[in-house]
C-alpha cells in the first residue's frame, strides 16, 4: 500500500449541484503510474485549514478509461474539508493527495455476461459512476440497474454523467431516481429504499438473488439494511460489495467504556513498525485505539477517516491481540490474516506488535 502524499494541482473545479463540487487533478507524467486506479477506489486528500491539518477520503468518480482523476465532494454541515472544497478551493490550488486505495470493486471480465445492481444515496453515487462506466465499456454483454436516492431533483450529483451513460447504453443501463423531499406521481419513486420497495424491486424489476454483483454506497443504516435484505433473499454474501462514507461512532462508546473498565490497571508494551522504524510505548490496555495513542506520541502514521471505513490505517498484528470495534474497511480474508484498522483497535494483551509495513 502506497501511503505517501504527493502535491497535486487542481486542474479543474466544476459545480455538480449547489452544494457539491467535482475536483479534477493534474497528474504529472512521472506520477501517472503511481496514481493508477481501478473503478470504485478513492483518494485521500490532505490540506491545512485555519492552521489545522485535515484529511479526508473521497471516491474517484472518473473511470480508469478516461485517463482522468476526479473526485466528487458534497458539502456536509460542519464538514471542514467539504466546506473548504465547495467554498474556498479554486483551479490552480494545490492539495496533498495519496494514491488510490480501496476494495469497493470487482475485476473486469471482458467476455462475461453479468447483471449488476447499484444502490446509492447522495454522494454515494461517486464511486458508482466509476464502476458503472468502466464495466459497461469493458464488458459489452453486461447490464446495470441503478437505484439512486436523493432529497430533491436539484440535489442529484453527477446527473449529467449518469444521463450520458444511460443514453449511450440505453439497452444495458437503467436508472431509478428516488426522492425523499419532493413528491412525484409515482409512489414507488417517493421516499427511501425501504424493505417494501426492495420487495417490489425483487418481484417486478429484477430477481435480486440472481444478480451477479450488488454495490451499495450510502448512509450506514441504509447500507446495512439493504445488505441484510439481500442475504434474506438468498444472495451470495460474496456478491454484495459496500462502501461507507461514515459510521455511527456513538454506538461504540459503551463498548469502549466496558473494555476500559474490565482491563483497568493492566499495561501493554506496544511496538509499532512503520517505514522500517520502530516505536515502543507503554500504555494502558483497553484505554485508547492504537492510532490515537501513536499520534499523541508524535508518530507519523497513515490515516484518513478514523471511522473504520477507509482502511488507510491498516496494519498487521504480528504478536498479541486487539479488540477491533469496527472493521468495515477490511475484507474477511484480511482479518483472518491478522490485519486490523488501527483507528478501531484497542490493545488487550501485555505485549502487542503492530506492523504497518507488512
Amino acid at each position: 500500500m502506497n501511503n505517501t502524499f504527493h502535491t497535486l494541482t487542481i486542474k479543474e473545479l466544476q459545480k455538480s449541484t449547489q452544494d457539491s463540487v467535482v475536483l479534477s487533478f493534474d497528474i504529472p507524467k512521472d506520477l501517472i503510474e503511481t496514481f493508477k486506479f481501478v473503478q470504485g477506489q478513492y483518494l485521500t486528500l490532505r490540506t491545512t485549514i485555519n492552521g489545522e491539518e485535515v484529511r479526508r477520503s473521497y471516491s474517484l468518480c472518473s473511470s480508469p478509461i478516461d485517463n482522468q482523476w476526479k473526485v466528487g465532494i458534497k458539502k456536509v454541515e460542519g464538514g471542514k474539508f467539504s466546506t473548504h472544497a465547495n467554498e474556498i478551493l479554486k483551479q490552480g490550488d494545490v492539495l496533498e493527495v495519496m494514491p488510490a486505495q480501496g476494495h469497493f470493486t470487482t475485476p473486469i471480465e471482458t467476455n462475461a455476461r453479468r447483471n449488476f445492481v447499484c444502490y446509492a444515496a447522495g454522494s454515494g453515487i461517486t464511486p458508482m459512476v466509476s464502476i458503472i462506466k468502466t464495466h459497461l465499456h469493458e464488458e459489452p454483454l453486461s447490464k446495470f440497474k441503478l437505484f439512486y436516492v436523493n432529497q430533491k431533483a436539484s440535489t442529484v450529483m453527477l446527473k449529467e454523467e449518469l444521463e450520458a451513460l444511460k443514453n449511450k447504453y440505453m439497452d444495458r443501463f437503467e436508472i431509478y431516481y428516488f426522492l425523499t423531499k419532493q413528491k412525484r406521481n409515482i409512489p414507488f419513486l417517493n421516499g427511501r429504499l425501504s424493505t417494501e420497495k426492495l420487495e417490489i424491486i425483487d418481484a417486478n424489476i429484477c430477481e435480486l438473488s440472481s444478480i451477479d454483483h450488488h454495490f451499495i454506497c450510502g448512509p450506514e443504516a441504509m447500507t446495512l439494511s439493504i445488505k441484510e435484505f439481500l442475504l434474506s433473499k438468498g444472495s451470495d454474501e460474496m456478491s454484495i460489495h459496500f462502501e461507507l462514507f461514515g459510521t455511527d461512532q456513538k454506538a461504540n462508546e459503551s463498548h469502549k467504556k466496558e473494555l476500559a473498565k474490565s482491563l483497568k490497571g493492566k499495561r501493554c508494551v506496544l511496538t509499532i513498525i512503520e517505514g522500517g522504524k520502530q516505536m515502543e510505548l507503554n500504555i494502558e490496555q483497553g484505554a485508547e485505539n492504537i492510532l490515537d495513542v501513536a499520534l499523541n506520541n508524535s508518530a507519523d502514521l497513515p490515516f484518513a477517516c478514523k471511522g473504520g471505513v477507509c482502511a488507510t490505517c491498516k496494519a498487521k498484528v504480528t504478536e498479541g491481540e486487539v479488540k477491533m470495534l469496527l472493521s468495515y474497511g477490511l475484507e474477511p480474508d484480511e482479518i483472518e490474516a491478522g490485519y486490523i484498522l488501527t483507528c478501531q483497535s484497542i490493545p488487550i494483551t501485555e505485549k502487542l506488535v503492530v506492523d504497518f509495513d507488512s
